[in-house]
């Protein structure tokens, strides 16, 4: 049976404000996220549908705090909280520190995360 750690993984890197230790395990990436500044999602997520992650994830905080909008309340998630995000969420807030593990389907993630890296890359031309 697979199995991948922190320390393990072979794919992700070091984006300056988030570090994402990765490792794909057939339909499913397990994803290592440890941020080092408050991130809100918003602009990163423009160009998805309603502007929102369509990536469900399940996750547990190892340490720190998240908070994620949904389109009728926000949930906030502790270090110790396991917990699962559906799709139509976003990432508003996330308390610098903060490491958490999050599973996601590869396909919708990598959707996602191409938008993502798409208008990071504006927003440096812009800033």
């Amino acid at each position: 049976m697979p199995k991948v750690s922190r320390d393990t993984t072979t794919q992700g890197g070091d984006y300056g404000v988030v570090v994402d230790r990765s490792e794909e395990f057939g339909d499913y990436t397990v994803d290592f996220l440890t941020f080092r500044e408050d991130v809100d999602h918003r602009p990163l997520l423009k160009g998805l549908p309603d502007d929102r992650c369509q990536c469900p994830h399940w996750g547990y905080v190892f340490r720190g705090e998240l908070t994620f909008h949904f389109a009728d309340h926000d949930e906030v998630y502790h270090e110790g909280d396991a917990f699962y995000a559906p799709p139509g969420h976003v990432p508003l807030h996330t308390e610098p520190g903060s490491e958490y593990l999050q599973i996601s389907p590869s396909d919708e993630l990598r959707r996602t995360s191409e938008v993502i890296m798409k208008n990071l890359g504006a927003l440096g031309e812009t800033g």
